[in-house]
């Protein structure tokens, strides 16, 4: 009978040992609340609890917290203090490693994060170079057979490594466009990539290097590279809305396969080669353009021109509107439409390509 009594007692010393080691909450309707504190944004709280899981409640209705593990609360001047939390006359007092204690008006405390959650928030300002990317990319296909022959490949794929001070992108795509009745086959190859990194200057102003590729058969364009950088400003850089500004310089070298043959003088000649070389500094100048239109939509545009600086009059422009509907978290239904304006193209070539692709996009988080 006695050890019962002892087994009794030990179960319910430990549950009352549980509640007094767990963090508190207390509303002003008088509900206690016992659990975990995960992280408050300043207008709610998430605290983790045994049996109902993650319980989410207005910050606003919270009298009192009491944490017997350390938060991390930052305040609107952007400090964070660190330690165990308990409240007092509306102020937040946290009991700091130092032994001080710091006293924090609930109405400036912006974020409040637990060991766990401030670890997964410092991961995301310094990713490595294998973590922190996202991106999508993008499939469109058509096929049709009988009076024609003629099938249409479009592939995308962008990827955005973003930390805290800087971005790093990457893109691709090819469109594809076969006609087997023609001669040649191949009506439209259109093939361009690139690579660029962001570094922020301050919250407005940011540097950017990259490089940019692209052929394209319409154009008989085998290959133009661009090389260059500059500055760009942030007129708007919102979680919804990102509004960038851009100007810089840039070396650009591009090849045509359509110019005269030419023979090298040597003997025997060694090879024969044709095609028009081109060799120029020109300006950068662009502006681009993220806006999320409510939680499913996406709309991105690009618009850059640019002057060749050794050859007045001659210029080359590209515009680039994109939309993403979300289906899912990972699937969607992309359109892109893109022009690109040569205004000194080969002979026989048109100045100006539209291009308009649709199809599926598969997000991706890594």
């Amino acid at each position: 009978m006695l050890r019962k009594i002892e087994f009794v007692a030990l179960i319910v010393f430990l549950g009352l040992a549980s509640r007094v080691f767990a963090d508190q909450i207390t509303l002003k309707n008088g509900d206690h609340l016992s659990g975990t504190i995960v992280k408050s944004d300043g207008k709610t709280l998430v605290l983790h609890t045994e049996f109902a899981g993650d319980v989410t409640v207005q910050f606003a209705a919270i009298t009192q917290i009491t944490s017997d593990k350390e938060l991390h609360v930052t305040t609107s001047d952007k400090k964070t203090v660190v330690g165990p939390v308990t409240t007092r006359d509306g102020k937040i007092e946290v009991a700091t490693r130092a032994g001080a204690t710091v006293e924090v008006p609930s109405g400036n405390v912006v974020l409040i994060r637990n060991d766990a959650e401030q670890a997964a928030y410092d991961k995301t300002l310094h990713p490595g170079l294998s973590h922190g990317w996202n991106g999508g990319v993008n499939v469109g296909f058509s096929l049709a057979r009988g009076n024609s022959e003629t099938s249409n490949l479009a592939l995308a794929v962008n990827a955005v490594h973003p930390t805290l001070n800087d971005k790093t992108t990457i893109y691709l795509s090819s469109i594809d466009t076969k006609n087997e009745l023609a001669t040649p086959s191949t009506v439209a190859n259109l093939v361009t990539g690139g690579l660029r990194y962001d570094h922020d200057v301050n919250p407005r102003l940011f540097g950017f290097v990259g490089a940019d590729f692209m052929s394209n058969a319409l154009q008989d364009l085998d290959l133009r590279g661009v090389y260059g950088g500059g500055l760009g400003f942030h007129a708007i850089k919102s979680d919804s809305t990102v509004f960038d500004f851009l100007a810089g310089l840039n070396y650009t070298h591009e090849t045509y396969s359509n110019g005269p043959q030419v023979t090298p003088v040597t003997v025997p000649p060694t090879f024969v080669s044709y095609g028009v070389t081109h060799r120029f500094l020109a300006l950068t100048l662009g502006e681009e353009l993220m806006h999320k239109a409510g939680k499913s939509n996406v709309i991105t545009e690009r618009l850059y021109f640019f002057p060749d600086m050794s050859n007045t009059g001659q210029y080359r422009g590209t515009f680039d509107l994109g939309t993403v509907t979300k289906i899912s978290k990972w699937l969607g239904w992309q359109n892109q439409f893109t022009d690109i304006y040569v205004s000194n193209p080969p002979v026989s070539a048109k100045k100006n390509d539209l291009i308009l692709t649709t199809g599926l996009n598969f997000s991706f988080t890594h």
